[in-house]
């Protein structure tokens, strides 16, 4: 259904719907929660496509940042609250990751107590290594790995961030023996890294890139199928290890019981917003693709997803203390 049919199909819906029999939607502010703190790419890319949205739907979209508990804390609020078209949510692979890592988070069953919406953007993550490491590609460095096993060592923002998974997902896949060093966050990973102190890390484009062109570090890869815009000479890890591929991924959520016709409206919003050119090269600068993707899309990469962390979470027997 085009944008404009939807439109003109909302009032013959609304007596089947409380949410447009009480008033016609939307007549306030919308609220879109965001589950890590202000400053970062999931809280840019969330304000610059909420503002877009906002303009598409006739109504003020307000990001609330809530973070806390691997973001836990905004989704918790989001499950609960009033499923009328005035609440939505970001949820990333965090979400896929914490149902087998942290059981106890909530929510427990994100694909019943949550309703997708649509995809907002993906992130790949660059393998990069300290110069002083005497290797130019994945291929050598899995052989340096293998002739020193359990020498190497790789940083991450924190054990079960997606950088962590990834790095095991890596070990796994090459058969290594290297060790993990856990950090609070990804920028104190990159200043052990400058300092040698960790050999390698799995890292976001945007964090990952102002040190590789300084020469502070070297970039051997991309965790994507193909290369990406912002490093177009990197060769993809899937060269060395056929099908590996590892992004950061955020969609967007509502409330489960939220009327399919305001789902549906919102969610050509979204793909509006995302295929916004000056929004997607606004982006692309910052490390992030903007993706284009319907609930059905959203609901599959978060099945996708929580089948396969969860398999290299038991496998690397991986626990949060």
């Amino acid at each position: 259904m085009t944008p404009r049919r939807t439109l003109l199909a909302l009032p013959a819906l609304a007596a089947a719907s409380p949410a447009f029999a009480q008033e016609r939607w939307p007549s306030r502010a919308i609220t879109l929660i965001e589950g890590f703190p202000p400053g970062g790419v999931t809280d840019l890319v969330s304000r610059t496509l909420a503002e877009r949205m906002g303009r598409e739907l006739g109504q003020n979209m307000v990001v609330d940042n809530r973070p806390g508990a691997a973001t836990s804390v905004a989704l918790t609020a989001l499950s609960r609250a009033r499923p009328d078209g005035y609440t939505f949510g970001a949820g990333t692979t965090t979400l896929a990751i914490n149902q087998t890592l942290q059981p106890t988070l909530t929510p427990r069953d994100p694909l019943n107590e949550l309703a997708p919406v649509g995809m907002m953007f993906r992130t790949p993550f660059i393998l990069h290594v300290h110069p002083s490491l005497p290797v130019r590609s994945v291929a050598e460095l899995i052989a340096l790995a293998r002739a020193r096993p359990g020498q190497l060592s790789f940083g991450s923002p924190g054990t079960g961030s997606v950088s962590h998974l990834c790095l095991e997902l890596f070990r796994a896949r090459a058969g290594i023996d290297i060790v993990h060093v856990p950090y609070r966050g990804g920028i104190p990973a990159l200043i052990d890294l400058r300092q040698n102190r960790v050999q390698a890390v799995f890292q976001g484009v945007q964090e990952a890139l102002p040190a590789i062109r300084e020469g502070a570090t070297r970039a051997l890869a991309v965790s994507t199928l193909g290369p990406i815009p912002q490093a177009p000479e990197l060769p993809p890890i899937a060269n060395d290890l056929p099908g590996f591929e590892v992004v950061f991924w955020m969609g967007l959520f509502a409330p489960a019981g939220t009327p399919q016709p305001i789902l549906a409206r919102v969610g050509e919003a979204l793909a509006i917003a995302t295929r916004d050119a000056e929004l997607r090269a606004r982006m692309q600068e910052q490390g992030v693709e903007l993706v284009t993707g319907d609930a059905r899309v959203l609901r599959d990469t978060l099945a996708a997803d929580t089948a396969r962390w969860g398999e290299v979470i038991r496998a690397a027997n991986i626990r949060v203390e």
